[in-house]
C-alpha cells in the first residue's frame, strides 16, 4: 500500500509537470494553429530547451504561410543558431515571391549571414536606389575634381541609380566600390577630353562613356544609369585654381626665367673675371715694354765701349727721338699715350 501511494504522488507530479508546460505553451500553441502553421508542443519544447525563442519562430512560420510559402521550424530555428535574423530572411522571401523574384532559403540565409540586409537588397532590385558620387557623408568634398587636357579644372557630382544583384550579393563589392569606380570614370573621362567646353556642351557623353566601362563587374550592383547632376568650372579664388595648366605654364616660364637668368649671371661673372684677366695681361705686357725699354741704354753703352756706335750716331737718334715726340704731341698721340699708360 506505501509504494502504490508513492506512484501516485509520482504520477500527480509529472501530470502537474506537463500540464504546467502545456499551459506555458499554450497561447504560442494555439497562436500557430489558429493560423494554420500548426508546431507541436514537442518544437515548442525543444526550442526552448535550445535556447531558441519559440515566439519568434511561430511568427516567422505565420508570416510565411499566410504569403502562401511553407518552411519547416527546424531551418528558421537553425538560421538562428547560426545567427542570422529570421525575420528579415522571412520578410525578403517574402518580398522575392511577390516580386517574381526565385530565391530559395538556402541563398537567403547566405545574405543574411554574409551581413547584408536581405529585405533590402531584395526592395532595391524592385525598386533601384540612387546614390551619390561622391558620397557627401564618407567625403570632406561634395564634388569630384577633374582637369581636362586645355588645362581648365571641373568640379562633378554625379548620381548613380543601380539595382541589386541576388546572384553577386554574397562576395560582390558594395556602394563604396560602385563610389570609387564611378568618380575614377569620371575623372579619366573628362581627363581626356580636349577642351572643358566639350565636357560642358555634352555631359552626357562622359556618363554614356563611363556608363559603358562596365564598372558593375563584380559587385553586389547592376548600374542602371549614371547622370551628372552639377558640372561646372572651378572658381578663381586663392586656393581653388581655376585653369591648372595655365598655372603650370606661369609657374614653368617663372622657373625658366630664373635658369636664365642664373645663366646670365654666370655669363656675367665669367666675362668679369675674364676682363680681369686681360687687364692683367695688359700689366704684364707693359712690363715686359718697360723691361724692355731698360735694357737699351745698356745695350748703346755696350755698343760705346765695343767702338760699334759713334757720339754723331748717339746725338741724330737722339734728334729723331726729339722729333718724333714732337709730332706726337701736335697731333694728340703723345698725350693720349701717357692717359692710357697713366690708367
Amino acid at each position: 500500500m506505501p509504494y502504490i501511494g508513492i506512484i501516485v504522488v509520482l504520477i500527480a507530479i509529472v501530470a502537474f509537470i506537463l500540464l504546467g508546460i502545456f499551459f506555458y505553451f499554450l497561447k504560442v500553441w494555439v497562436r500557430a494553429l489558429m493560423s494554420g502553421a500548426s508546431v507541436s508542443v514537442s518544437s515548442l519544447v525543444g526550442m526552448k530547451l535550445r535556447n531558441v525563442p519559440p515566439l519568434l519562430i511561430v511568427d516567422a512560420r505565420i508570416r510565411l504561410i499566410k504569403a502562401g510559402l511553407s518552411l519547416s521550424t527546424d531551418m528558421l530555428e537553425a538560421h538562428y543558431l547560426a545567427g542570422g535574423d529570421v525575420i528579415n530572411v522571412v520578410n525578403g522571401l517574402i518580398a522575392a515571391d511577390k516580386a517574381s523574384i526565385e530565391l530559395d532559403f538556402k541563398k537567403a540565409a547566405a545574405i543574411n549571414l554574409a551581413g547584408r540586409d536581405l529585405y533590402e537588397a531584395v526592395r532595391t532590385s524592385v525598386i533601384p536606389k540612387v546614390i551619390d558620387c561622391p558620397d557627401p557623408q564618407k567625403s570632406q568634398s561634395t564634388m569630384l575634381d577633374a582637369v581636362a587636357k586645355d588645362g581648365i579644372r571641373l568640379l562633378v557630382k554625379a548620381r548613380v541609380t543601380v539595382r541589386t544583384n541576388l546572384e553577386q550579393l554574397v562576395g560582390g563589392a558594395g556602394e563604396e566600390t560602385i563610389i570609387a569606380r564611378v568618380g575614377q570614370g569620371i575623372v579619366s573621362a573628362i581627363g581626356s577630353s580636349a577642351t572643358y567646353k566639350d565636357v560642358l556642351e555634352n555631359p552626357d557623353q562622359i556618363s554614356r562613356r563611363v556608363l559603358e566601362s562596365g564598372l558593375d563587374s563584380q559587385t553586389a550592383f547592376e548600374i542602371v544609369s549614371i547622370d551628372i547632376a552639377d558640372i561646372s568650372v572651378a572658381g578663381t579664388g586663392t586656393k581653388d585654381v581655376a585653369n591648372v595648366g595655365a598655372m603650370l605654364e606661369t609657374e614653368r616660364a617663372e622657373a625658366d626665367k630664373k635658369l636664365r637668368q642664373a645663366e646670365a649671371e654666370g655669363r656675367r661673372a665669367m666675362a668679369v673675371a675674364k676682363e680681369q684677366e686681360m687687364r692683367a695681361l695688359v700689366q704684364e705686357m707693359q712690363a715686359r715694354v718697360v723691361e724692355a725699354q731698360a735694357e737699351v741704354p745698356k745695350a748703346m753703352a755696350d755698343a760705346f765701349r765695343k767702338g760699334n756706335l759713334g757720339v754723331m750716331d748717339f746725338y741724330k737718334m737722339q734728334n729723331i727721338q726729339a722729333d718724333t715726340d714732337m709730332r706726337r704731341t701736335i697731333s694728340g698721340e703723345g698725350h693720349e699715350g701717357s692717359k692710357n699708360q697713366q690708367g
